[in-house]
């Protein structure tokens, strides 16, 4: 026994050293962590149960017949972050580039199977060549079979992807179907096709940063979450992110003792929203207020600025924050703010996250770009993910609600459950100057001070509509609260709702407007 013991060993060793010292060196020299080192920084010590160490590609051209090491490039199992199982596959650069083979892609394969079967997040951290050329379509069906596992689990166990060096070609639309993806500044790279294949094709000269960068992809594509200066802090954001998710789409997420008074008054937001209504204040400001402190964990913070959303908790309980954003174009509902809040909405509906929507929206951005763009389809995403969701949905409106966007915003016609709002609130169809000079029209023409009227009939206008009172006379707001009671009326309405039971007709999926 002790003889087979000792080739164990010296198989397993074989397999902690991935490509060898000198590729392990150079990965370190480019800033980067092994394979197994990042593991250690996102699992509880101790934690992690490797699966499948031993196996080997199965290639027997191009010279790879003499290159077989043991895991093939990627290291797989399960662990727990803060004492809560997942399951993980963390790709090693030093083994064939991190290229994807039919044995690396089972490997993945397997773990993404047997977290759906236990119901445990999914976590990939991705540092990958791409495929493995010299095994030509069998790494393609890897690559199939992997995107097929991501999409059936889609809305059952959360999916978490962490780019942690190249992912290009077929290799990203894996991580761009999971929930959340994370990128480290300098380090992580995501595109179709290369700058190279592009100054072929399209004749444009770009770089790698420029073309698929972290901060492109956290300001202008949306495809990003999560960006971090580097990959220890990718990797602790992401066990702050698990903490706020549940385990599947079963279970309810965790609640801590978050230490902040369920009940606190909040005396700073009497004069929150300033007296001028054309004024722009930061939300973030109301958002921090209201959740429990310091619970607030922004997500795209870097795009679509004129919403934003993130998770926060409420007595100790998880909830999904969704704000218009005053300070960045006066919060107006645009392509990139009603993609990102869409997105984030139906993650919170399918796996069981309570929603708070603040609103100040003065209503959808105009112009040829948004039109030209299709905000029609893409603001309808937004209207239809809260339509959709079934979870609690608790909405404060701030100040502006205007036109359809007062509708899309969590109101009480799309199933809100508890719909408040702040007596600066203006409810209307549109804004009182534009109200008045619709409203009022064949008087401002024959005026002889059109400006004088204008004005005249926009107060009139904003006195007699701009307010809540309409809305709470016909029920379509439930309370109109001291705006210091805000986050005492909040707790209390989610413990109300929490157990609330509302359902969508038995379909096979809805045709989102895609």
């Amino acid at each position: 026994m002790s003889d087979r013991l000792k080739d164990l060993r010296v198989r397993e060793q074989e397999a902690m050293l991935g490509g060898g010292p000198d590729r392990l060196e150079a990965q370190h020299a480019k800033g980067k962590l092994s394979a197994r080192e990042r593991l250690d920084v996102l699992l509880d010590e101790g934690s992690f149960f490797e699966l499948d160490m031993l196996v080997t590609h199965r290639t027997e051209e191009f010279g790879l017949e003499s290159q077989k090491i043991p895991g093939d490039g990627v290291v797989t199992g399960h662990g727990t972050i803060n004492g809560r199982t997942v399951y993980v596959f963390s790709q090693d650069f030093t083994v064939f580039g991190g290229s994807l083979s039919e044995a690396h892609a089972e490997k993945i394969c397997k773990v993404m199977d047997l977290a759906l079967k236990v119901g445990a997040p999914i976590i990939g951290l991705n540092d990958s060549g791409g495929a493995r050329i010299q095994e030509g379509v069998a790494s393609l069906g890897g690559y199939a079979e992997i995107f097929l596992r991501n999409t059936l689990a889609s809305g059952v166990v959360p999916q978490i992807s962490a780019i942690l060096g190249p992912c290009a070609g077929g290799a990203v639309y894996s991580p761009a179907i999971t929930d959340f993806v994370c990128m480290v500044e300098g380090v992580s790279y995501m595109f179709v096709t290369g700058p190279n294949v592009v100054k072929t094709v399209t004749h444009e000269e770009v770089s790698f940063d420029e073309l698929g960068g972290a901060a492109v992809h956290a300001a202008k594509s949306g495809v990003s979450h999560f960006t971090f200066g580097d990959e220890v802090a990718c990797l602790r954001g992401i066990r702050d992110l698990v903490g706020y998710l549940p385990a599947n789409n079963q279970e309810d997420p965790p609640t801590v003792d978050s230490g902040d008074d369920w009940y606190r008054l909040v005396p700073e937001l009497a004069d929150a929203v300033p007296d001028n209504p054309n004024k722009p204040y930061d939300v973030h400001g109301i958002i921090q207020k209201i959740v429990d402190e310091g619970s607030f964990l922004e997500v795209q913070a870097g795009y679509g600025l004129n919403l934003v959303v993130g998770f926060a908790r409420l007595a100790g309980r998880s909830v999904g924050i969704v704000a218009n954003q005053p300070a960045v174009l006066a919060g107006v509902l645009d392509i990139d703010a009603s993609l990102k809040g869409a997105r984030f909405v139906r993650f919170c509906d399918a796996f069981n996250i309570p929603l708070v929507t603040l609103v100040d929206v003065p209503g959808f951005l105009p112009g040829t770009g948004q039109e030209w763009g299709g905000i029609i389809k893409h603001g309808a995403k937004l209207l239809y993910a809260y339509c959709e969701a079934t979870v609690p949905k608790l909405t404060v409106i701030l100040r502006k609600a205007y036109g359809g966007a007062y509708d899309v915003m969590s109101s009480k016609h799309i199933r809100g459950d508890l719909n408040l709002a702040w007596p600066t609130a203006e409810i209307a169809v549109m804004g009182p100057k534009g109200a008045a000079e619709i409203l009022w029209k064949r008087e401002i023409q024959t005026a002889d001070d059109p400006d004088a009227v204008i004005e005249r009939r926009t107060e009139e206008f904003r006195e007699r509509f701009a307010n809540p009172y309409i809305a709470a006379e016909r029920g379509y707001v439930d309370a109109i609260i001291d705006p210091v009671e805000t986050r005492s009326r909040l707790v209390s309405g989610l413990i109300a709702v929490a157990n609330k039971r509302d359902a969508n007709p038995t379909r096979k999926h809805g045709n989102l407007p895609l």
